[in-house]
């Protein structure tokens, strides 16, 4: 693992979304992949319109920037929710938006909207790459910024409890001009790696699967992940899917409802 230069990591004062380099998803991508959050004209973005609305109020309320989604197991959707609700609140908001995929082991968000990349949030934090422009990229014609990860399978439970990834919170929470960070968090059931994310972020909404997730998963994860607070819960319910690697089906399909995020989690179904 290379050397972090202190030099070069303190000499960017904010995290610019004008600083990263432009990328333009193709349309057949983002269609095909049902990332609606980027059409305000399209009718299935209504629900991510009335969470994003929520989940603004929360933040503005509570002071929350830094926000993590998770669920309790895989196949519920949460990759499609995070990048579909950025898209959403880029759109409405003055300052930008930004999505970090900390699900490494998955690395899905960057395959979703079509971005091939060697290097992601994982370089960051393995010491490969001093700067977080390095590994992000901005929507052509949108507020977002994207910073995608590339897979890895092993020790990312180490990169994420390292002095990088503090390095790298620290960046987003005191040198960023983004208005809310959102982070694509693994399973909570997966590994410890939400676990640890978490005791970073200020909260996170948790991704409900109506079809899977029963009341015990909400429980449990509520209490793992305390005291992190959770911003709220999502239930989401969908058809189809293709497998994903953590061997579970992950639905790309229909979505039957999103309710906008509460105080208190949604309980799931025994």
């Amino acid at each position: 693992m290379a050397d972090a230069d202190p030099t070069t990591l303190n000499s960017r004062d904010t995290l610019r979304l004008a600083d990263l380099p432009v990328f333009t998803p193709e349309k057949s991508r983002i269609s095909s992949h049902k990332l609606v959050g980027f059409d305000s004209r399209d009718i299935r973005a209504r629900p991510f319109n009335l969470l994003r609305t929520s989940l603004a109020k929360k933040t503005k309320e509570k002071g929350f920037r830094l926000v993590g989604t998770t669920s309790a197991t895989p196949a519920a959707g949460k990759s499609y929710l995070s990048l579909n609700l950025a898209s959403s609140l880029a759109r409405v908001t003055e300052q930008p938006v930004f999505l970090v995929d900390l699900d490494i082991r998955r690395a899905s968000l960057a395959e979703e909207i079509g971005l091939v990349t060697e290097q992601g949030i994982e370089s960051f934090l393995e010491g490969e790459v001093v700067d977080l422009t390095q590994v992000g990229v901005r929507i052509e014609g949108t507020q977002l910024g994207l910073f995608p990860a590339v897979r890895r399978k092993r020790n990312t439970a180490e990169l994420l409890a390292g002095e990088r990834f503090a390095e790298m919170i620290e960046i987003f929470r005191n040198r960023c001009e983004a208005a809310i960070i959102l982070f694509d968090l693994p399973p909570a059931f997966a590994n410890d790696d939400a676990m640890i994310s978490l005791e970073h972020l200020d909260g996170y909404l948790l991704v409900v699967d109506s079809g899977r997730t029963t009341r015990k998963h909400v429980q449990d994860v509520l209490a793992m992940l305390h005291p992190t607070p959770c911003i709220g819960s999502v239930l989401n319910r969908y058809e189809g899917g293709f497998a994903d690697s953590y061997g579970y089906g992950y639905g790309t399909g229909h979505y039957g409802k999103y309710y906008e995020a509460t105080d208190d989690a949604a309980d799931g179904t025994d």
